[in-house]
């Protein structure tokens, strides 16, 4: 009876070194997340009370011949600039609804906001009917 001498391994196997890293990683995992509770976050309370604060608003509108109307009044685009600046004077924070016809031309409307953006006026283009 032969015995053969046993040859030292040349690799090493590392499966059961990657399965007990895996689970030391679940545990970690499970461990963290148990026992992170969460922020606190402390939101502000909304006011009961409506707002007092009122200001100004104009309508401009854009009539489908290029007419100008603001708040029903025919006006020209040098009047509307002088009645936006008394309007502003008297209220800085006065806001200007905008209202373009679908049948206008819309380098009218756009004369209009570019005048709102150069007297810094605040403005908001109506998309639907006004009153409705």
């Amino acid at each position: 009876m032969q015995v053969q001498s046993e040859k030292p391994y040349d690799t090493i196997n590392v499966t059961p070194m990657l399965d007990l890293a895996y689970v030391l990683l679940v545990v970690f995992i499970l461990m963290t997340t148990a026992s992170v509770q969460g922020l606190s976050v402390s939101m502000p309370k909304p006011s009961n009370k409506p707002s007092t604060e009122q200001h100004d608003i104009r309508i401009v509108q854009v009539l489908p011949d290029g007419s100008l109307l603001i708040n029903g009044v025919g006006v020209s685009l040098v009047e509307l600039e002088s009645t936006l600046n008394q309007g502003k004077a008297a209220d800085p924070k006065m806001t200007v609804a905008i209202k373009g016809d679908a049948r206008a031309h819309y380098a009218k409307v756009v004369s209009v906001i570019d005048l709102c953006n150069k007297l810094e006026v605040n403005m908001a283009l109506v998309t639907t009917r006004i009153g409705t």
